[in-house]
């Protein structure tokens, strides 16, 4: 079938209805990420001037500057936008439910973990919507935002359009009688107790009015709720299939009358999101695309749009190992993978004596990632956590203390020039991400009054060598006593950052800028 003909054919069906932002062309194909041109990434709004720092001479920028204070890494977990252990309190089997024990009891006890500094939720979409033109969100939901409130963990969430491991089809009883459901070929192989390998695994036509429809409706209601809502960190971009995660593996094929019309969906929905969380950052998964829906132009919108990635595991394509290596430095990148409990039978302790969770734990920082899950693959409990955590807490506690960026003011030079004093901040990064937007820093006085502000470039500092930044002062001002203040921007809202240093930082997570580095002679 020809291009013309096939738009006709859209046309005729009336599926393609609301799908008008999608492109009509082809999807783009999957490529190596190594140099590949995203765009500008992120606005820098009022740039600080970075470099080069010359010190001598008629052209010296920092006249006879000085290292007048210096700071060292911190030893502690440090938690800040952007980063973290993430907590899992529901899986894809559904909300957990421990024998005799509450469900807040039960969701307090996982929350509460001092290694986790966020927490995931991931409801099927029928779980939070009954009826049309509202939300109904199940008692579980509302217990773990009122428990991430009072520990003061922010939280990440996916709602599940499709989910093979509950019995129920995921969109709302009130869809099913409007949208048709189509049958996939092949078979899931496994244990037939387990309900995904016995379910009738049939998958709605998203293309149809109602559903889209109905899927605008969910985002509006949500986003409403949701978008810039301090407590939510991340949500993950909805896909395609199971779960979600953009494939409905290992059936073939899809259940669009072709590809392109699949492309075009899944196109105008991710723009859809795009549009109405325009304060959260949306987590793209990075599954190739085996359904053959597009997977690789969300994947390219997600970058040009400033948004993160997440991947379901690290053992697993070299796809998703190259793009999450190689993303831009401002996209974070979310890890979940299952992790063992502490039974003898299940660590799979190889035959140098290091356990499973701990490759995963060395495998995810070789990519370096700014969330890992802590998670026990449909066995989920603190109690499942723990297990392993008393037997080996140096690795979870290590990964806590590296996970995402960890920045610092490394260096502190000071200088006047034209009888104007100033300052430059040398920034180091000792964890093992880039920083996820753009990095703002201000200048106060005691009394909480900014005096110098700027942002530096997208990405930085970088997890190696130090970026460097000038801060210019009032004539007159002294440097030592102000408080050097860090903030994260990712789609235009500011988050506070607190300082990853050893040295004494504020409440507010600023540093009071002092003279500690005294060296035994004077530099030359």
């Amino acid at each position: 079938m020809n291009r013309r003909s096939l738009l006709k054919s859209i046309a005729a069906t009336g599926f393609a209805v609301g799908l008008g932002k999608a492109t009509a062309n082809a999807n783009i194909p999957e490529h190596n990420w190594e140099k590949y041109d995203w765009g500008p990434g992120p606005a820098v709004p009022d740039r600080l001037y970075q470099g080069p720092f010359p010190q001598y001479g008629p052209g010296a920028v920092v006249p006879d500057s000085d290292v007048a204070m210096v700071t060292t890494p911190s030893k502690e977990i440090v938690s800040n936008y952007g980063m973290g252990m993430i907590v899992y309190v529901s899986d894809d089997t559904g909300p957990l439910q421990i024998p005799g024990q509450s469900t807040e009891q039960t969701l307090e006890d996982l929350i509460k973990l001092p290694f986790a500094q966020k927490v995931y939720l991931r409801p099927n979409w029928r779980e939070l919507q009954k009826q049309p033109g509202r939300l109904d969100f199940p008692e579980w939901w509302k217990i773990t935002f009122d428990l991430a409130r009072r520990y003061n963990k922010q939280i990440g969430f996916r709602v599940q359009l499709e989910n093979p491991d509950v019995a129920d089809p995921g969109m709302p009883d009130f869809l099913l009688n409007k949208v048709p459901r189509v049958q996939l070929k092949g078979e899931w192989k496994g244990n037939p107790a387990e309900t995904r390998y016995h379910k009738d695994n049939r998958v709605p036509r998203y293309d149809h009015p109602a559903y889209q429809a109905a899927f605008r409706e969910l985002n509006e209601l949500l986003a409403a709720e949701l978008n810039g809502n301090p407590q939510v960190e991340f949500m993950d971009t909805m896909m395609y299939g199971f779960w979600g995660e953009g494939h409905t593996w290992p059936y073939e094929g899809n259940p669009f009358p072709s590809q392109l019309i699949a492309e075009q969906t899944w196109s105008a929905m991710f723009e859809l999101q795009v549009e109405k969380w325009n304060k959260v950052p949306l987590a793209t998964n990075t599954q190739p695309d085996f359904s053959n829906v597009g997977n690789a132009e969300l994947l390219d919108r997600t970058m040009r749009t400033c948004n993160w990635l997440r991947t379901d595991t690290i053992f697993i394509e070299n796809t998703q190992i190259e793009a999450l290596s190689n993303r831009p430095p401002w996209a974070a990148a979310i890890c979940e993978v299952g992790f063992t409990t502490g039974e003898p039978k299940e660590l799979r302790t190889d035959e140098d004596g290091i356990t499973y969770n701990e490759q995963i734990l060395f495998h995810v920082a070789d990519v370096g990632a700014n969330y890992l899950s802590v998670w026990s693959w449909h066995n989920q409990s603190a109690r499942s956590i723990l297990s392993y955590y008393d037997k080996y807490p140096e690795p979870i506690e290590a990964m806590a203390r590296r996970i995402g960026y960890r920045i610092r003011p490394s260096f502190l030079w000071t200088f006047e020039r034209d009888g104007t004093p100033g300052v430059v901040i040398g920034l180091a990064n000792d964890g093992i991400a880039a920083v996820p937007g753009v990095l703002r820093l201000s200048l106060l006085t005691p009394d909480n009054k900014i005096i110098a502000t700027g942002c530096v470039d997208p990405g930085y500092p970088k997890p190696t060598g130090i970026r460097q930044a000038m801060l210019m002062l009032p004539a007159g001002t002294k440097w030592e006593g102000l408080r050097l203040k860090a903030e994260l921007e990712v789609k235009g809202v500011r988050h506070p950052v607190r300082w990853a240093c050893r040295q004494k930082v504020n409440p507010d997570g600023s540093l009071t800028l002092r003279h500690n580095y005294k060296p035994d002679q004077p530099l030359v």
